[in-house]
């Protein structure tokens, strides 16, 4: 590997940019945590490391882009990607005028649906994981992913969606959250509703949550 640069430092994982058969490439190598029982700590990160990279391939075949899986190391718990040259959706957002806002998250809610539909949740779904190069958007980070079609699960992910645009962008979050409903639905048809049901049960429970820390 030639010229790692480290471009984030997770909790779970380090980020480098390098060249791999001369290729622009990510690496993604999670760390040991001397916290941990060795033998639990090495079998956390080998099946995290084998779990997210099927979880980048199969969201690709199932229409969602994702940087190409190049290599899985499950000795040194790494994988071996494509370099997504775009910036983060959530550097993006504030610049766009209501029509090209309404565009993208449709086409975020038809991703998310893909997804879904396809029996996997992303688990972190954030501004922050998603980029955009030359105008599509690419989903990164499935670290926290799984494959389940459970409500909850997939509920939760919208959720998450959800607080991430009201955290940063709270004035045209109902516009933005309104167009991703539509992009979901036009995939997930009449399964939405009762997805879309528990996201308000979980929106409400975060509230009583918050609403008991400040008592």
């Amino acid at each position: 590997m030639e010229n790692e640069i480290l471009i984030k430092k997770g909790a779970e994982a380090e980020l480098y940019k390098s060249t791999w058969m001369n290729r622009e490439v990510v690496i993604k190598r999670r760390k040991s945590k001397s916290y941990r029982n060795p033998d639990l700590d090495r079998y956390i990160r080998v099946h995290r490391t084998s779990l997210e990279a099927k979880l980048l391939s199969d969201a690709r075949k199932l229409g969602v882009p994702t940087p190409i899986v190049y290599d899985v190391d499950l000795n040194n718990t790494q994988i071996i990607m494509s370099f997504i040259r775009g910036p983060p959706l959530k550097n993006l957002i504030p610049k766009m005028n209501k029509e090209y806002m309404k565009k993208t998250f449709i086409e975020i809610g038809r991703l998310v649906g893909l997804l879904h539909k396809g029996g996997i949740v992303h688990g972190d779904l954030t501004t922050s994981n998603m980029l955009i190069q030359n105008d599509m958007i690419f989903f990164i980070d499935f670290g926290l992913g799984d494959y389940t079609k459970d409500i909850e699960a997939r509920g939760v992910d919208i959720h998450l969606m959800r607080r991430a645009i009201e955290s940063l962008y709270y004035e045209f979050s109902e516009y933005a959250y309104e167009s991703f409903i539509i992009g979901y639905k036009e995939i997930m048809l009449d399964e939405a509703n009762d997805i879309l049901k528990r996201v308000i049960e979980i929106r409400k429970r975060g509230r009583y949550v918050e609403g008991d820390r400040h008592k």
